[in-house]
């Protein structure tokens, strides 16, 4: 079992930046990927960074050259570093890890606001 607690997010306005940051706890040396996901309302969750365990990571078009992801091993967390964020930015993060067989676990999610 693999468990996610999310930290970061809030109110900020548009061009500024946030950290969010997620903490993974329980079977931890069998994640293969972790990846952070927003959904707006009325939208449908969609994937936004993620980081495989080879440190390879992957960005929605949308938040290139913008967001970045980051894995720190020892701590066991990975992180989404926000730049000149956009009001579209705005939405509820949740951190995701697969983990042995395909496994999946979500964080409880955190709100970001940006305001125009």
């Amino acid at each position: 079992q693999v468990q996610l607690v999310e930290s970061g997010g809030g109110l900020v306005q548009a061009g500024g930046s946030l950290r969010l940051s997620c903490a993974a706890s329980g079977s931890i040396f069998s994640i293969i990927v972790m990846g952070w996901y927003r959904q707006a309302p009325g939208k449908q969750r969609e994937l936004v960074a993620s980081i495989i365990s080879g440190g390879s990571s992957n960005y929605a078009d949308s938040v290139k050259g913008r967001f970045t992801i980051s894995r720190d091993i020892a701590k066991n967390t990975v992180d989404l570093q926000m730049n000149s964020l956009k009001p579209e930015d705005t939405a509820v993060y949740y951190c995701n890890a697969v983990y042995e067989l395909g496994r999946s676990v979500w964080g409880q999610g955190t709100q970001v606001t940006v305001s125009s």
